[in-house]
């Protein structure tokens, strides 16, 4: 993985986690980074959210730190401020950086008091560790129940010269994202300004992380961040803007996708493909409906086409639709025509189904132009068990 030019990372484990593992990261651009940010709509927002949320709009967009945590979300607690704002000052006098331009994100259990000391003693190692090379330790210091690390890069050649951009994630539940996930950071080396990052931002995330659902919860801690450094030296006009723009978003594409793929307990990638809807937020609003039907999570889990549920999923969705004019396809197998039962091969579309990967699509068939990609993962009995013993 080619990297983003002037970027350093570091993570320790400052003692949060109960196993010795990473639990606090750091990403550091050599030179303060335009930043623009999406954050959970739960109305129970996280410490962390509050601060990165005003630090932001008090720097006027500008980022000289990341500090993450794992293990802790210091939400619901009497002290979160009060840690989050000692962990950021902690950050900006050993960076020797205003305390606004430290951008703060935690993920983990909810309600419990989280000692800012910890963090805080760590900061030292922290700096000292930061090394453009420590990418992927920051990467995996921020899991929780993920099960693999999540990362995603990509290269664009403008007029003057290759532009880099790489991201990390981290979530795996509690994932309906109406914003972003849990935590993600996509860094690029382009000369971007904050406003101009903002509006990309919010096309890409649109497409990406607004896509995804694994069970339907909403954080109280989402947090998706962009950085531009201008390291590049290289400075996109309108037209190349929307080059980069295209770039960013299949990066947040295939970060959200690693997500879904590894839902808790999910076997199975499940991908939904809406047309014909009245528009696009129509079509999304269909495919969502239907991405959150533990009905349909189940069946595709137990390798079932049972394509009733589909269909009730969809007139559930809260979207007029005609069900006479509905065509659901299962594996490129069709097995609704015009709301009714098409003639397939059950044996042979359940050993299709029994695949790592599973596309429906779902098409309405009129003058309506909305259409959307969605994506989720099957409900197993290995969910229950992943979130029954969280705390434990």
């Amino acid at each position: 993985m080619k990297l983003p030019l002037g970027y350093r990372y570091s993570a320790v484990y400052a003692g949060i986690r109960k196993v010795r593992k990473d639990d606090v990261a750091l990403i550091v651009p050599d030179a303060p980074a335009s930043g623009a940010a999406v954050f959970t709509q739960n109305r129970v927002q996280a410490a962390p959210v509050r601060i990165a949320r005003w630090n932001l709009t008090k720097s006027r967009g500008l980022v000289s730190a990341v500090l993450m945590n794992a293990g802790n979300a210091n939400c619901a607690t009497q002290t979160g401020d009060r840690v989050a704002l000692a962990c950021c000052d902690a950050v900006a006098n050993h960076l020797h950086v205003p305390p606004v331009q430290v951008f703060p994100a935690s993920t983990g259990v909810i309600g419990v008091e989280l000692d800012a000391h910890l963090i805080v003693n760590a900061v030292p190692d922290l700096v000292a560790g930061l090394a453009p090379s420590g990418f992927e330790d920051a990467a995996r210091a921020i899991l929780t129940t993920d099960t693999v690390m999540k990362t995603a890069h990509s290269q664009v050649r403008l007029k003057g010269g290759t532009i880099r951009i790489a991201g990390m994630t981290k979530g795996s539940g509690m994932i309906q994202p109406n914003m972003a996930t849990t935590l993600g950071f996509v860094m690029m080396d382009a000369a971007v300004p904050p406003a101009v990052l903002a509006a990309m931002l919010a096309a890409a995330v649109k497409r990406s992380y607004n896509r995804i659902s694994v069970d339907g919860d909403t954080s109280t801690n989402d947090t998706m961040l962009v950085l531009a450094n201008g390291a590049s030296g290289i400075q996109p006009n309108q037209k190349e803007s929307k080059k980069l723009e295209e770039a960013l978003t299949q990066v947040m594409e295939d970060l959200a996708r690693q997500i879904v793929r590894d839902g808790e307990g999910a076997r199975k990638l499940v991908t939904i493909e809406v047309s014909g809807a009245s528009n696009e937020e129509a079509a999304t609003q269909i495919a969502r409906s239907i991405a959150n039907s533990l009905l349909v999570k189940t069946a595709i889990a137990g390798s079932d086409p049972n394509w009733g549920r589909i269909l009730s999923a969809a007139g559930n969705a809260g979207v007029p639709l005609d069900p006479n004019k509905v065509d659901i396809d299962l594996q490129n197998v069709p097995v609704c025509r015009g709301g009714l039962a098409a003639d397939f091969s059950e044996p042979d579309l359940k050993k299709k189904l029994d695949e790592s990967e599973c596309l429906i699509r779902f098409v309405l068939h009129g003058r309506g132009q909305g259409a959307a990609r969605f994506w989720t993962c099957d409900l197993t009995e290995k969910y229950i068990e992943i979130n029954a013993s969280y705390r434990t």
